[in-house]
């Protein structure tokens, strides 16, 4: 394992964060694992020397973080835990969700006793609340992290005037900032190289993408999308651009690229992530052990200035995903 620090947050995470949204109960959706599949998943994790993992309240509504609370018992001082609010947990209580002081300090109270954690790693605002002024939320999260209930503070996608607004609001009051910003990209979808993440390198703002594998579209060719489970059942997949100009083309390159280093497509796709500089962790999500390992494997694999060029190349503007 390869380790890196997380921005301006001094702590040092494994180069790969374990997404914990198939980690729950699949009465939430098809493709989700229960506990006793999820924990072995944890525990190689571990054994491979991944220390940072991510979850949220939303995910299996509160069931992903207990999976992940119970899994890393006696071993949450070594690992770095990030967790998540915005989306509305009930809906028959509009205050579970958002980003008001009451939804945060309610939705983060739950969270922690879910992990079975006093303090979080990381906490990260899901999406940004355009009912509520951001001030508010800073001052709310600057409050959680002056308790000891939280140690550092990230957001996640929203448009980079949104942020940037953010990041200058807690300087111009004093607070907290964001810290981490964990965003929507791959070779599939790259429009945050626009103007999110040279904002992130510009203010040393730790980047750990979501989907670096395109919801599992780059990890397979594009005529078997639908071979697997989560491929079948997802809706959310289909309504990224993952399938919107060239990329299907980008997915032939990436099947032919992985011939030729003897490598599996999904670990071509996530060393091109890897490979950029601004990235200092992505997010990946498994449901097997095999594929865990083979992503973990993907930091073995070195792509040349013109391996990447040549996966990049038939790229083309799609429209922008993943900030709702």
């Amino acid at each position: 394992m390869e380790y890196t620090t997380l921005g301006e947050t001094g702590m040092e995470v494994s180069r790969l964060c374990l997404g914990c949204m198939s980690f729950g109960t699949p009465e939430w959706r098809d493709w989700v694992l229960p506990p006793e599949e999820s924990h072995p998943i944890i525990e190689r994790a571990i054994d491979l020397g991944i220390n940072f993992f991510d979850t949220a309240n939303m995910y299996s509504t509160g069931e992903s973080e207990r999976v992940l609370g119970d899994a890393l018992e006696g071993r949450r001082e070594e690992s770095v835990v990030a967790t998540k609010c915005y989306f509305q947990m009930d809906e028959d209580n509009p205050h579970s969700g958002g980003l008001s002081r009451k939804a945060i300090e309610q939705e983060l109270a739950k969270s922690l006793d879910r992990l079975g954690m006093d303090t979080v790693d990381l906490y990260q605002i899901h999406r940004w609340d355009y009912d509520t002024p951001i001030e508010q939320t800073l001052r709310t999260l600057d409050d959680a992290v002056s308790r000891n209930q939280v140690r550092y503070l990230g957001a996640s996608s929203m448009w980079a005037h949104q942020f940037a607004e953010a990041l200058h609001a807690s300087e111009r009051l004093g607070l907290e900032r964001f810290l981490t910003m964990q965003n929507h990209y791959s070779l599939l979808y790259r429009e945050e190289e626009r103007e999110m993440l040279p904002l992130c390198d510009r203010r040393n703002v730790g980047v750990m993408p979501w989907s670096p594998l395109a919801r599992g579209y780059l990890a397979r060719p594009a005529a078997q999308f639908d071979a697997t489970a989560r491929g079948e059942s997802d809706e959310y997949a289909r309504e990224h651009p993952y399938f919107e100009g060239n990329g299907e083309e980008i997915n032939a390159r990436v099947e032919e690229l992985a011939a030729e280093k003897d490598a599996s497509m999904a670990q071509i796709a996530l060393a091109w992530v890897l490979h950029q500089d601004v990235v200092d962790a992505p997010i990946v999500g498994t449901t097997s052990v095999e594929h865990l390992e083979e992503a973990v494997a993907a930091l073995d694999i070195s792509l040349s200035e013109s391996d990447q060029e040549w996966l990049e190349e038939p790229y083309e503007p799609v429209t922008v995903s993943g900030h709702e």
